[in-house]
């Protein structure tokens, strides 16, 4: 059983920057922005074709951010000043990051077989697993993006794109761009979806172009799960119940696959838990009402 927790958990942890970036747009600035679709496998391909050239980890996690912010100044642009609704914006960004992934890779499949990445570079260094390697870094790379998401939307700026997400017309009212606001907040998303990208390309050993298919559903089952489990009464324990839930998602899915569901049935599963994770707090609504009438 062991052996299964500590992979599954450090899986989880590299999807929870993800799911964090996910958190960014979904919660904080209230849109569903599909550029991540595009973006997490953005991050890949970046990170990957840089390792292939001989680049380090460093500055291969670099670049995944950079052309991950890019991605969602992008989305931001088309919503923001052409107007275009959030969702489609979202949408035109992932269509065209497609061919520009094949574009960086120059195919659709780049491997890493013998290429020093992040995670054999630590291996090699502290003598560990491959699956003890990934939780270490994952736990590493977590926590640091998590005290950096709390300490960022504590200050003005980070305040603003969260009073943005709850309100536009009282923040305009206070002299803040909104237009400002929600292309930062979709740059710094996308910037966390890429650099997950790039840590999973590494962990798996390879960029595929098609990685980020799902990727949408997977973050808001993580952010959904989350909540539901361990609440939302201040932002560190969002930013906590976040990464939980992408833990608790990745435990759910290793379990259905032990008990023998074919892996072709994993995104009808991960919609209906979904779908099941967003209804909850009208059912427990509905169980309350029903005690009390009682």
């Amino acid at each position: 059983m062991l052996d299964l927790l500590v992979p599954t958990v450090a899986q989880g942890l590299l999807w929870a920057v993800m799911a964090l970036g996910v958190y960014v747009t979904f919660r904080v600035l209230d849109i569903a922005d599909l550029t991540v679709e595009g973006s997490f496998p953005l991050g890949a391909a970046a990170a990957a074709s840089l390792l292939a050239a001989g680049y380090g980890p460093l500055v291969a996690v670099a670049a995944a951010a950079v052309v991950g912010m890019l991605a969602g100044v992008v989305t931001g642009i088309l919503h923001t000043k052409m107007k275009i609704p959030a969702l489609l914006a979202g949408i035109l960004t992932m269509i065209a990051l497609y061919s520009v992934n094949l574009r960086i890779m120059g195919k659709a499949n780049l491997s890493l077989l013998g290429v020093d990445t992040t995670f054999s570079i630590v291996r090699n260094m502290l003598g560990l697993s491959s699956a003890e390697t990934t939780f270490i870094v994952g736990l590493a790379v977590t926590f640091l993006i998590g005290m950096f998401l709390y300490w960022f939307f504590g200050t003005e700026i980070g305040a603003a794109i969260r009073a943005t997400g709850f309100n536009q017309q009282m923040i305009r009212a206070q002299g803040v761009d909104t237009n400002v606001t929600i292309i930062l907040g979709l740059l710094l998303s996308n910037a966390l979806v890429a650099v997950s990208g790039a840590l999973v390309a590494q962990s798996n050993g390879f960029a595929d172009v098609g990685m980020g298919t799902g990727t949408i559903v997977i973050g808001l089952a993580s952010v959904i799960i989350g909540e539901v489990l361990f609440g939302t009464r201040s932002f560190k324990n969002c930013i906590i119940s976040v990464i939980l839930g992408s833990i608790v998602y990745r435990i759910v899915i290793a379990v259905v696959l032990q008990m023998g569901m074919p892996p072709n049935d994993l995104k009808l599963f991960t919609s209906v838990l979904v779908a099941f994770a967003l209804s909850m707090p009208l059912l427990k609504n509905k169980v309350s009402a029903r005690k009390a009438v009682r």
